[in-house]
């Protein structure tokens, strides 16, 4: 086996084991990772776009994307990257993050270029990386509660409420 391969596989995410930890549906990474390449070609379009101008901010915040375009490329989309050789490294590092700190980094990145040269191009170029981030950060607070364990809860703290009272009122007496 060459260094390569041997790299590859150390390389490689193990899909069973990042499916149990975030507890993301298929269909929901799909979405993210698919938010996430449609967000670095509008950053990558929008930051080219944008660096056709005389005003340095501008052009900063036009590479900035484009660095965005990047970076999303390189954690959602690795195919997309396989003349840079650790781009399978840095996907399964990405790969094991929490969705939280995905978030927060996605939107982080997103929010950068538009404080720095607030114009339409930032704002809608830099769009979908954001929306990507806010995905993560839904996929974060986890599934919602079915109405039965509501009514569960709901129904032991009417209990425990009653008996703080029943409780109460007999010492009062």
């Amino acid at each position: 086996m060459s260094s390569q391969d041997e790299q590859f596989q150390a390389a490689a995410p193990d899909p069973a084991a990042s499916s149990a930890d975030d507890g993301m549906t298929w269909w929901y990474r799909w979405l993210c990772r698919i938010a996430g390449v449609i967000g670095g070609v509008s950053c990558a379009f929008a930051g080219l776009w944008n660096c056709v101008t005389i005003n340095p901010l501008n052009i900063a915040a036009g590479v900035w994307m484009m660095l965005n375009a990047f970076v999303l490329f390189l954690c959602e989309a690795p195919f997309c990257c396989q003349f840079i050789e650790f781009a399978n490294a840095v996907s399964a590092r990405a790969d094991k993050l929490r969705p939280w700190q995905k978030a927060a980094f996605y939107c982080g990145m997103a929010v950068f270029p538009v404080v720095l040269s607030l114009t339409l191009t930032t704002l809608f170029g830099n769009a979908i990386a954001f929306a990507t981030g806010v995905l993560y950060g839904l996929s974060a607070l986890g599934k919602k509660g079915d109405a039965i364990s509501y009514a569960r809860i709901h129904q032991q703290q009417k209990q425990m409420d009653e008996e703080k009272l029943t409780g109460a009122l007999e010492g009062q007496a």
